[in-house]
């Protein structure tokens, strides 16, 4: 990939914690991916931008509060700064799939809202996720390039959608240390 690519957006999810069919409700149950928190920091110790997209519908399922998500958010990026990096900014989505927002990946409103706060254009942006919906954001949004790590649904994901074009179209790293070490 070019250097001249500067900003890097994440799932969270999957991308750089464990992933969790009961969602992850706290900030105990929040737990990173290992490699993922010092990927993150390498990338942004290396001049990249980087911000998290991710849809978080269990704010609306009434699974946890607003400042139970912003301590999670907190963890996270303390962990980041530990390593002597910064997640520049996080947006999430609340709504759950039934509200049929403009936000919810693989709608394009997450990747609006950061092109808007970075001012940047879409096709400045790598997009990192494990989910066909986080590729589909970033394929009709016209990002630079997306990325399907196999962590989280990854593989599943792979397995399930292997024939989609979206796919086809997708670079494929095992996880987030591996992508960030080809960018770096």
């Amino acid at each position: 990939m070019s250097r001249k690519l500067m900003i890097v957006a994440l799932d969270r999810d999957g991308v750089i914690n464990e992933e969790s069919s009961d969602y992850i409700k706290s900030p105990e149950e929040w737990q990173p991916i290992p490699g993922s928190i010092e990927a993150i920091a390498a990338l942004s110790k290396a001049g990249y931008r980087v911000f998290v997209l991710t849809n978080q519908s269990g704010l609306h399922r009434g699974l946890f509060d607003l400042k139970t998500l912003e301590a999670i958010h907190h963890k996270m990026q303390a962990a980041v700064k530990q390593h002597g990096g910064i997640i520049e900014h996080i947006f999430y989505c609340p709504h759950t799939p039934e509200e049929n927002c403009a936000c919810r990946k693989p709608k394009t409103g997450l990747v609006e809202q950061l092109c808007q706060f970075a001012k940047c254009e879409s096709n400045d942006i790598v997009f990192v996720g494990d989910s066909l919906r986080d590729l589909q954001a970033a394929e009709t949004a016209h990002c630079r390039q997306w990325v399907l790590v196999k962590t989280g649904n990854g593989e599943k994901t792979l397995a399930d959608h292997l024939h989609d074009p979206v796919i086809a179209k997708a670079r494929i790293y095992p996880d987030l240390k591996h992508f960030a070490l080809t960018l770096l």
